[in-house]
């Protein structure tokens, strides 16, 4: 590589790494002043994804939001969403690079949640009641959204509207999660199921199905050791 090829390339990462500093969204610089709350030592990491309706938008003190994240309250700008905030993100957390947050009547985040990159968090979906009107004109239904703090969402995860998924629980990467799931659990799989839950007594353990045999990672039988091919699954952020 020439003299000229390794200045210009050291050039542009000097010129790239300032940029990212100067670009990312902090309390005090002007973009952060549209947020609802924005607390102390939150970041939200250059390139923006998209960012809308921030005045319905709480980030919680020292969150690190990944580069390319879109988080969005409404349905687009210059929506009147009322007196409350509609996406609420604990202290704490750590969002993905390339993840959606997209809100329009509740999300809750808690404390100290982790997420893989391009996770998928709505509290909205398109209906198709009438089978002669397209889907997409179709008004959609929401279904407040809550995670539990403590929690780890896996690469590619998405969760649907009317989740709540309680605390220091753990979703498999690719799942799709819609339902209510106790503190301590462990989801995987399309639809996500219960794959491994806690408690005192038995500590981590395989919950048993409803015809008494315990279930596997895919919903079946248990094959072998309780969860272990579900867990292997779980969300690398590679």
């Amino acid at each position: 590589m020439s003299i000229v090829k390794r200045a210009v390339g050291r050039l542009l990462h000097r010129g790239w790494a300032y940029a990212k500093a100067a670009g990312a969204v902090s309390p005090l610089s002007p973009a952060g002043y549209r947020f609802r709350r924005l607390g102390e030592g939150a970041c939200i990491s250059f390139p923006l994804g998209a960012i809308f309706g921030e005045a319905w938008i709480e980030i919680g003190d020292h969150t690190l939001v990944g580069e390319r994240v879109s988080i969005s309250a409404g349905m687009g700008p210059g929506v009147d969403l009322g007196p409350g905030s509609v996406v609420r993100i604990g202290r704490g957390c750590s969002i993905g690079r390339g993840s959606h947050i997209v809100g329009h009547q509740s999300i809750d985040i808690g404390d100290d949640v982790f997420t893989g990159p391009y996770v998928y968090i709505t509290d909205q979906n398109h209906v198709y009641d009438d089978p002669e009107t397209p889907i997409g004109r179709q008004w959609p239904r929401n279904n407040p959204v809550s995670i539990g703090s403590g929690s780890w969402l896996g690469a590619g995860a998405i969760i649907l509207p009317g989740t709540r998924l309680g605390r220091q629980s753990v979703v498999a990467g690719g799942a799709v999660v819609r339902g209510e799931f106790p503190d301590h659990s462990v989801v995987a799989g399309v639809p996500a199921r219960l794959v491994r839950t806690y408690s005192p007594e038995e500590g981590w353990h395989t919950p048993p199905r409803p015809g008494g045999m315990p279930h596997g990672p895919d919903g079946g039988p248990d094959a072998g050791e309780p969860g272990e091919p579900a867990v292997r699954l779980l969300a690398s952020n590679e």
